[in-house]
């Protein structure tokens, strides 16, 4: 079991939710099988089992199979009664180690809804995560699950204090900018760049009416300016930079040192089109580049994370509504994306995904990734 222990030692922690007697096949079992099949493609419960099946021989080589696969039904029942954030403590438990010593760069913090989740005969909400992804290393690093009658506001500092932030970048949306999120990541030691938006109308104006006035003083901004050309279309964005000493609320955002403005212009055929977005940050006031490399790189978490779960794992048409069954699910995708984006290949997710359900060596390839990068 060589090649899954790195791994599984990291959820070693967790709760085994069912009673004694009804403990036919271990936990660990189930999570092996598990994180196994939804590398390999798995969808759901059913598919995971028979991917169990087909596989034994495999198995066999790493686990105790005595008691043979588990029924979907036991996949089932175990992953709607885990406890959701024990699990997702254990996956940046794992992470943590992973990455340990390596540089996290920018992290981008943005939530993501599992439309499926909805039940609405119960009166069920659809469950909403918000994941903390680490854009130069591709990786997710850490999941919470939103409660419900919350939202993101209180989502958000749970997730960051299961993180080690310090000396990294954290991108944050309009839900994010707020004054206790900001000294959180002051205190643990992060930089920040948080989008502000109408939902803080005060300094949203301020800012806003700020560059409108400086625009014509260039030597009072810093500016970087980049072009993209491509499918019949140019787009310029220029990130302008400036000092806030001069903000009235400058002292209730602990670091709080710039604010910024991109400007973005995008040109397809004869038709322009001009929108400016504004930012406020504790980067340099002269960091113009930085901050426009962090604020570009914050789409990854939409690019690389939430649209790859669902072009090549099918996330938003799972359909799971029992207990934490469909975070705990989104967790295995999670897990399951770290480590083919581990893989020593070239190939897309997709393909990562099949070579590991055709060939077994592979598979155990991935599965080594546990403990390296």
């Amino acid at each position: 079991m060589s090649s899954v222990s790195p791994l599984l030692q990291h959820f070693a922690s967790l709760e085994d939710p069912r009673v004694q007697r009804t403990q036919l096949h271990s936990l660990e079992n189930i999570l092996t099988i598990a994180i196994c099949a939804v590398i390999c493609g798995a969808e759901g419960w059913v598919e995971i089992e028979e991917f169990g099946e087909s596989k034994q021989d495999f198995f066999t080589q790493l686990l105790d199979l005595t008691n043979g696969i588990p029924s979907h039904d036991t996949f089932g029942r175990v992953f709607a009664a885990l406890d959701a954030q024990a699990f997702a403590d254990c996956f940046t438990s794992w992470i943590s180690t992973l990455a340990q010593g390596v540089d996290q760069g920018i992290i981008a913090i943005d939530g993501k809804t599992m439309r499926r989740s909805l039940d609405k005969a119960n009166g069920k909400a659809a469950i909403h995560l918000v994941s903390a992804f680490a854009c130069t290393n591709r990786l997710v690093l850490g999941q919470v699950k939103v409660e419900s009658k919350s939202n993101e506001i209180t989502a958000i500092p749970e997730l960051l204090r299961r993180l080690v932030l310090s000396g990294s970048l954290v991108t944050i949306d309009a839900m994010g900018c707020q004054k206790a999120i900001a000294h959180q990541l002051h205190e643990a030691g992060a930089d920040y760049v948080l989008s502000l938006k109408e939902n803080h109308p005060g300094p949203y104006n301020d800012v806003s009416h700020y560059f409108d006035y400086v625009s014509s003083q260039p030597e009072r901004l810093s500016e970087y300016e980049d072009v993209d050309a491509g499918h019949g279309r140019i787009e310029r964005r220029t990130v302008q930079m400036t000092h806030v000493d001069w903000l009235p609320e400058k002292a209730c955002w602990c670091g709080l040192h710039s604010i910024i403005r991109v400007i973005r212009e995008r040109y397809v055929g004869n038709e322009v089109s001009r929108e400016s977005c504004y930012f406020i940050s504790t980067l340099r006031p002269t960091e113009a580049q930085r901050a426009a490399t962090a604020i570009r790189s914050h789409w990854q978490i939409e690019t690389q994370l939430h649209w790859c779960l669902d072009i090549a794992f099918n996330e938003d048409q799972q359909r799971m509504r029992e207990g934490n069954a469909a975070a705990n699910m989104a967790l295995l995708n999670k897990i399951a994306l770290n480590l083919l984006r581990l893989a020593p290949t070239k190939a897309g997710i997709k393909a990562r995904r099949k070579r590991a359900g055709w060939d077994g060596e592979y598979l155990l390839t991935v599965l080594g990734k546990a403990h390296q990068i």
